[in-house]
């Protein structure tokens, strides 16, 4: 009797449970990749990186051989060293023409990024006649290519004894670095709150101690940008350079074309320049590296 009431009430106890639950599925994150998709996407960034980074080293490697290893890259094992590179800067101008780059790329980078900043917070800030037509001005400068101002430019340069000049070159350089960069500037004062202007001018501050105190420090990524856009355009650009300029105040870009003559290319002389060039534009994008991702992006929504 008692075993039969067990047995009876063992599937009665059985029955009451629920069947468990089929396990759910596990969503894929959106930043989760399976192994094929990480072994994909890692072998096409190490081979887009190798692509990138062969020339710079193949130029390189040629930079530490003889004169003729262009022709016969074996020999560069056989007199590996750094002569090239001394040669070139003990009996060339290349001292000379860092010298000019230095101080036309430092003009360039100064006037554009205090243009372009001015020029960007005058904008996003203050509404005043023209200030649309102002954007829009540097915008369709930014359609032309700049080959073709290098005529107006000569002759207005010529009109005012701005030829073979530090500063005529610098303007010029100008003419293409403001515009893009007062664009940026304008998107990245966009996302300042403009609360921080009216808290400056509770504190008695001017419009320019505004500018100058508060919104500065806080747009260091975009003027990071700004200074690294302006420094390239003038540190590797060659046609202005060379209308514009006469042997004494030849740049860096332009003198390397003297290595290159038709009846003897100097190819050893070459590579050691074009490495002596990178190192520069390599050294000024490693200490902005770190703001380039945030100025570059900033602009594009708006708080």
């Amino acid at each position: 009797m008692t075993a039969a009431t067990h047995e009876s009430a063992a599937p009665a106890r059985s029955a009451a449970q629920p069947a468990p639950a089929p396990q759910a599925r596990k969503v894929r994150g959106r930043e989760e990749r399976g192994l094929g998709a990480s072994l994909a996407l890692h072998g096409t960034l190490i081979l887009a990186t190798l692509i990138a980074a062969f020339p710079v080293a193949w130029i390189f490697f040629i930079s530490l051989g003889p004169k003729d290893a262009w022709q016969q890259p074996g020999k560069v094992l056989d007199d590996f060293s750094l002569h090239n590179y001394t040669d070139v800067l003990s009996h060339s101008d290349l001292p000379k023409w860092f010298l000019n780059t230095v101080i036309v790329a430092g003009g360039t980078t100064a006037l554009g990024v205090f243009l372009a900043a001015t020029a960007g917070y005058a904008v996003s800030r203050m509404k005043f006649p023209g200030s649309r037509q102002l954007m829009w001005t540097f915008l369709v400068t930014q359609m032309f290519p700049s080959i073709v101002l290098i005529v107006p430019l000569y002759l207005l340069m010529s009109d005012l004894n701005l030829l073979d000049n530090y500063l005529g070159l610098i303007l010029a350089y100008a003419t293409t670095a403001v515009p893009f960069c007062a664009w940026m500037m304008k998107g990245y004062f966009d996302t300042i709150p403009k609360e921080i202007d009216e808290a400056g001018r509770v504190d008695g501050l001017t419009p320019f101690g505004t500018f100058w105190r508060l919104i500065v420090p806080l747009a260091k990524p975009g003027l990071a940008v700004t200074a690294f856009y302006s420094f390239l355009t003038a540190w590797g650009e060659v046609a202005y350079a060379t209308q514009f300029m006469q042997s004494d105040h030849y740049t860096l870009a332009v003198g390397i074309r003297t290595f290159a003559q038709d009846q003897r290319p100097d190819w050893a002389w070459t590579s050691a320049t074009a490495i002596i060039i990178t190192i520069p534009a390599a050294l000024v994008f490693m200490l902005v590296q770190r703001s380039l991702v945030s100025g570059l992006t900033a602009g594009g929504t708006k708080s």
